[in-house]
């Protein structure tokens, strides 16, 4: 009987990252960064583990002249997919932070899930990051953006306003845009409230690292050309959410 060989290092680092993935479908997160990632890292895992198999049946196939094609176009394709995730990485990492330089600005704070009325630990830490930026900066109003999803008991919009008046922000500094479905729609209307009170049209965006380029992408598109500042996102949950940005991006350069 043939001594099986496996990859053990490559093998190791694919199941954790199989992992990673699958965790959080246990906290009620799914969505194409799961899929993805649980489809590349499993087949990742398999290939490692039955390594000598794996190499035989790729030989057998290059020597047959359509396995030959499809191996050439199945490289190159996961090529190019590579590239262009790195590429998206790189605009995504710039854009994680880029604070404005003066008071002269408008923050707004793009909306998450609400549970019970409360904000979800992702918004939490939204709004705990747009709080500290308006402590430090007190000239500084706000807009918080978002509307009521059909599982949501109040409007994201008025939840994110109670949360940031209990920290210890002045109400006349909270402007609700409470009608958004999206975050187009919340750069919209949170551009149309701005340009009604007469607040400043230099805006600061507050969300999750891993969206600041989709974001800032969309405001560039509503002649927006914001900074950016991040709230805190847990390690764990991360890679799915940079893996969906992926191709939420790449979608708004084809069909955006």
């Amino acid at each position: 009987m043939k001594k099986m060989e496996v990859k053990i290092i490559p093998a190791l680092i694919s199941a954790v990252l199989l992992v990673i993935f699958i965790s959080p479908v246990f906290m009620g997160i799914f969505n194409i960064g799961n899929a993805v990632g649980i489809i590349v890292s499993g087949s990742l895992t398999g290939i490692f583990i039955f390594w000598k198999p794996f190499t035989e049946f790729v030989k057998q196939l290059w020597n047959k002249p359509t396995g030959k094609i499809f191996l050439c176009i199945f490289t190159a394709i996961v090529s190019i997919c590579i590239v262009i995730a790195v590429i998206i990485s790189i605009f995504m990492i710039r854009a994680v932070n880029d604070p404005p330089e003066d008071e002269n600005t408008t923050v707004v704070v793009l909306g998450c899930k609400v549970k019970d009325g409360r904000p979800s630990l992702m918004l939490k830490r939204r709004l705990d990051c747009a709080y500290k930026y308006l402590s430090e900066h007190e000239s500084v109003d706000v807009v918080v953006s978002g509307g009521q999803g059909s599982d949501e008991i109040i409007s994201e919009a008025l939840c994110m306003k109670d949360y940031l008046i209990e920290k210890g922000i002045s109400p006349e500094r909270i402007f609700m845009e409470d009608k958004s479905t999206n975050t187009s729609e919340n750069l919209e209307f949170s551009k149309e409230i701005i340009s009604r009170e007469g607040l400043p049209e230099n805006i600061t965006l507050v969300t999750d690292g891993f969206h600041q380029c989709r974001a800032e992408m969309l405001a560039k598109k509503l002649d927006i050309n914001p900074n950016n500042i991040s709230g805190y996102t847990s390690w764990y949950i991360v890679p799915v959410y940079w893996v969906r940005e992926w191709f939420g991006i790449a979608y708004y350069y084809i069909f955006g």
